[in-house]
């Protein structure tokens, strides 16, 4: 007798929602897309015990009348796609025909529907893949679809949900996902009774982000947009001051679909590339349309992956649209003060109120003791290793004035510098200023040409390792386009010959032996542009003034000069910021003088 036997349907179906629905959330986001497609204008998701006991999606959409509303939860069922070329320009959320009835296959199931050509709307019920017949029923235009008991008679998956709050975690998130993607809906979301979201449909995008996240973030994500070789991209960049410590906040939006893909993530890592440490994650909401048949969404079950006919065009038109605007963005970060409270009495004010405002009021008094006015016309430096050759050499290119520094400024604890501008004050890093200075003033000369070098007058040696000196072979021409003469000196040792002369104050054999290391990495061999980049960071950021270190007025006028003209002066190479803003407004409040 034979081993291998024909499954009965209610067996497939059930196999196909262990692809297609791996807990409450998958239950929502299918359904949600059926109300979508059926051109709903509002939405109510109402849940009960985090999806385990109730799920139920109600809209306003088109309905079914009662053939198709008993053909729905048929396998392989679906009004969105008639034949094979349909496949090749799919324009809906879905189009499988799989989530109907595999949702039936594991729950218990009542579906309500009306067509607004007729009076009355039909209802049928499924538990677990046995199906009733349509019977009439009382409901309004559209479709209500009640979920409930998932996966009771399957106890192997039921034990595998977690606890409520998080199944209700991940509703939330699939209902975040389709508001942003489609704000044009109204969409309630209710758990146990309670409202937790009720969007409405007139909402720009702004708003609809403050009330699904915070006003914070609303408020400090900038606008970009580019339509190119058929790409239509409209983003939300955040700024660097809401960066998070992973990816969670970035949402990408394809033709109206909430998709994950590696090359837009790679995108967005690069455009941030200097913006932000390698530890944090910007906050991005990102839409993307394309030409349906640019696109292939039917590579997995859950739909959230797809895959591009040309994938590095995607990349290189996202890469650059974020990139372009984030070059362009000043990114210094406002202070954060503490809230203003209700004014204190007069005995309270000598206490509460003046101890808390005391570090403030100490800075600000030592500020206006300190400073001293400097000179308008005072001269910028001209050597090749001073503060100042970068501006000097960005003006004689430009043509434009020489910018002249009459602001008062004074440096503290030898690392920041504290600078009076129109609107109040800024506090800079000096390290992490000098850095991006130097880092600019490095990827220009390299465009250029190599690095001007010099010889050393004792040549320094050190000892190499038989994949060390693979390395810096592997990467001769790189070296060599620092700037920096290596030639051997002996038995499994070198010397260095000659150094760049922007990398003065580095010291060379330091630099030699951390730019081995750097070589030697795995991570970085594979990308030569993103090596190169590394090894200009940390040539910068060895050769920059060092937090600790006495500055001359000269110095620190170089500095502000330099900060004025030099490109992304807000953040350093490695993404830390460079300058935080306080503004009188917020100092008055402080004090209590507004």
């Amino acid at each position: 007798m034979g081993q291998i036997k024909i499954l009965d349907q209610n067996m497939v179906n059930m196999i196909a929602a262990g692809e297609v629905i791996e807990r409450p959330a998958s239950v929502v986001k299918e359904l949600l897309e059926n109300s979508i497609d059926a051109g709903a204008t509002k939405i109510t998701v109402s849940i009960e015990d985090g999806g385990r006991k109730l799920i139920s999606v109600a809209d306003n959409g088109c309905g079914m009348d009662a053939e198709d509303l008993a053909a729905a939860f048929e396998a392989h069922t679906t009004s969105k796609i008639k034949t094979s070329k349909d496949l090749r320009g799919i324009s809906t959320l879905g189009f499988r025909g799989e989530a109907l009835a595999s949702i039936a296959a594991v729950a218990q199931v009542r579906a309500v529907s009306r067509i607004k050509t007729e009076a009355g709307a039909n209802c049928v019920e499924i538990d677990c893949g046995n199906k009733s017949d349509v019977s009439p029923a009382s409901a309004d235009y559209g479709t209500t679809i009640q979920v409930r008991d998932l996966f009771y008679k399957l106890p192997a998956r039921r034990k595998f949900l977690k606890t409520p709050n998080t199944e209700m975690g991940h509703i939330s998130e699939h209902f975040i996902r389709t508001s942003l993607a489609k704000r044009n809906l109204d969409m309630t979301l209710i758990h146990n009774g309670k409202e937790l979201y009720r969007l409405s449909g007139s909402q720009d995008l702004r708003e609809r982000i403050a009330e699904l996240f915070s006003s914070e973030i609303a408020e400090n994500c900038v606008e970009t947009k580019s339509n190119e070789r058929g790409l239509d991209i409209y983003a939300l960049l955040g700024k660097p001051g809401i960066s998070r410590t992973n990816n969670k906040f970035q949402y990408v939006f394809l033709n109206g679909r909430y998709i994950r893909d590696k090359f837009i993530s790679h995108a967005i890592r690069e455009a941030y590339r200097g913006c932000l440490g390698p530890d944090r994650f910007p906050v991005v909401f990102l839409f993307i349309h394309i030409p349906c048949e640019d696109v292939d969404v039917n590579v997995h079950p859950t739909k959230i992956e797809v895959r591009f006919y040309n994938a590095n065009l995607v990349h290189s038109q996202v890469l650059g649209c974020l990139r372009e605007k984030l070059l362009g963005m000043n990114l210094d970060i406002d202070a954060k003060l503490p809230a203003s409270t209700t004014p204190p009495t007069e005995r309270q004010g000598a206490s509460e109120a003046g101890y808390r405002n005391q570090k403030i009021a100490d800075a600000m008094a030592e500020f206006f003791k300190r400073h001293k006015p400097v000179p308008a016309q005072r001269q910028f430096a001209h050597g090749k290793q001073g503060l100042g050759y970068e501006s000097e050499h960005r003006i004689r290119e430009t043509g434009a004035e020489k910018p002249q520094y009459d602001r008062k400024f004074l440096q503290i604890h030898d690392s920041f510098i504290v600078a009076q501008n129109d609107n109040g004050f800024v506090i800079i890093d000096q390290h992490a200023l000098h850095e991006r200075i130097l880092y600019e003033n490095l990827c220009r000369r390299l465009r250029e040409s190599k690095l001007e070098s010099q010889k050393l007058l004792i040549p320094e040696s050190f000892e190499v390792t038989t994949s060390q000196a693979d390395a810096l072979e592997t990467n001769a021409e790189l070296i060599e386009k620092l700037g920096i003469e290596l030639v051997p000196f002996g038995p499994k040792t070198m010397a260095i010959q000659a150094f760049p002369t922007l990398l003065a104050k580095a010291a060379p054999l330091d630099f030699i032996q951390d730019l081995i290391d750097l070589l030697c990495r795995k991570d970085v061999g594979l990308d030569a542009e993103r090596l190169l980049d590394e090894v200009l960071n940390m040539a910068a950021c060895k050769a920059a003034i060092k937090a600790g270190q006495k500055l001359s007025d000269n110095e620190m006028e170089q500095l502000l000069a330099d900060r004025e003209i030099v490109e992304r002066a807000s953040r350093c190479p490695h993404g830390r910021p460079t300058t935080i803003k306080f503004s009188i407004s917020d100092l008055e409040k402080q004090f209590k003088r507004t």
